[in-house]
């Protein structure tokens, strides 16, 4: 077994809280399976590594499990959801600690377009008129407390509001107590007709005031900022 020596490596309470919410390895089910080679720990631990430095796949540190094996199981648990389980499970637990409702009613939405590097598929960037930059867009979801419900990648030319349709449309099945969407004047229009019609949902704009120069805190949505703010620490973020 590895020894933990970088900052990003799991607690043992935070391994206590992920390592029951993995899949059941192949070899415990009753299909069967190979036995798996490297701890499950550790492989949780280089794909924190990697969110944290924004260091290519391939150049894990040699104390990690090999690169392709990490990326595979990356993959296989991202396509099983559980990246979502995890985080509805913190969210739930951080709620709850507060003295809050373990399920938000409420919600906040927000994108932020950002530019992507040379490498990044055509098909998969547009261009932000808006913001003048070419590449992906990250839609973002928090509960009032800032904490994420759901993100959602597009490339920069899809509209606030036709990803919001998505985003709102996939909260709306996992979340059915939700009542409540605050968002910008970005997301007005249409978009708030048709989110009460057929999602039963009331999506309230915050708009910033007239003739005031300068920074503004607004009601709502500097809880959003804040937490695209937070997404910012880590160089880079799969999925």
């Amino acid at each position: 077994m590895r020894r933990r020596c970088y900052p990003s490596d799991t607690t043992t309470a935070e391994w206590a809280l992920i390592e029951p919410l993995l899949p059941v390895p192949a070899c415990q089910t009753r299909w069967g399976g190979r036995p798996e080679k490297h701890p499950r720990r550790d492989i949780v631990d280089a794909i924190r590594y990697l969110v944290d430095s924004g260091c290519k796949w391939r150049a894990l540190p040699k104390d990690f499990p090999p690169w392709r094996t990490v990326y595979d199981h990356f993959a296989k648990w991202t396509a099983a959801g559980i990246v979502g389980i995890l985080r509805d499970q913190l969210r739930r637990r951080i709620r709850c600690g507060a003295g809050r409702a373990p399920q938000a009613v409420a919600i906040v939405i927000d994108s932020q377009s950002i530019k992507a590097a040379e490498i990044v598929s055509k098909a998969t960037r547009g261009y932000d008129a808006a913001k003048k930059i070419n590449g992906r867009k990250r839609h973002l979801v928090v509960d009032t407390r800032g904490l994420p419900l759901m993100v959602m990648v597009t490339p920069a030319d899809v509209s606030d509001r036709d990803a919001a349709r998505e985003v709102l449309f996939r909260l709306r099945l996992m979340h059915p107590e939700l009542t409540v969407v605050w968002a910008d004047s970005a997301y007005a229009g249409g978009l708030v007709d048709w989110a009460r019609s057929f999602l039963k949902l009331t999506v309230k704009t915050v708009s910033r005031p007239k003739n005031t120069p300068g920074f503004v805190i607004l009601p709502r949505r500097w809880v959003v900022e804040r937490s695209m703010c937070a997404t910012r620490r880590s160089v880079c973020i799969p999925g």
